[in-house]
């Protein structure tokens, strides 16, 4: 794809039948397949989890598609409610991925503007995310967008 080309994107939320290319996109990355498990048939585990998700008010899962209503990314949103900030609410952004021909064309950041609009429509007051310090390119995305790195974050994996 040319990177001057425009693309129109379409947001919509996910359904059933686009879990096989969300785990595709979600593995096709250099972090992303040491932990997915993306083959034919896809484990059921997968369909649990997008039951669970699609199940739960709070949760966004949103595939990206293009003028001919292929799917070319994707994104989860979490809307997290607090006490803090007087109540409010904070949108965790997740698994944003690009499928790999389209990337360098504009397309991230067309959907982070997405994702913050359709945030702050929902009446939150941050969006936040996290990322892997692997991923120096994705950090320096990230602060393009106007996101800073403002506190430390860590895990614990339990499995």
């Amino acid at each position: 794809m040319k990177h001057s080309e425009l693309v129109t994107l379409r947001f919509r939320k996910a359904v059933r039948d686009d879990v096989s290319f969300i785990v595709q996109l979600l593995a096709n990355d250099k972090l992303g397949a040491k932990r997915e498990d993306y083959h034919n048939p896809l484990p059921e585990v997968y369909y649990t989890a997008f039951d669970k998700i699609d199940a739960d008010a709070n949760q966004q899962l949103i595939v990206v598609e293009n003028d001919a209503a292929e799917i070319i990314g994707t994104l989860q949103l979490s809307f997290l409610q607090y006490l803090t900030y007087r109540g409010g609410i904070r949108v965790q952004i997740e698994a944003v991925r690009v499928r790999e021909d389209m990337r360098g064309a504009g397309i991230g950041q067309q959907i982070f503007e997405w994702a913050i609009e359709h945030a702050r429509k929902a009446g939150a007051h941050m969006v936040q995310l996290t990322t892997d310090k692997e991923r120096p390119e994705a950090i320096q995305f990230y602060q393009k967008l106007g996101f800073k790195p403002s506190h430390e974050g860590m895990k614990l994996h339990l499995v």
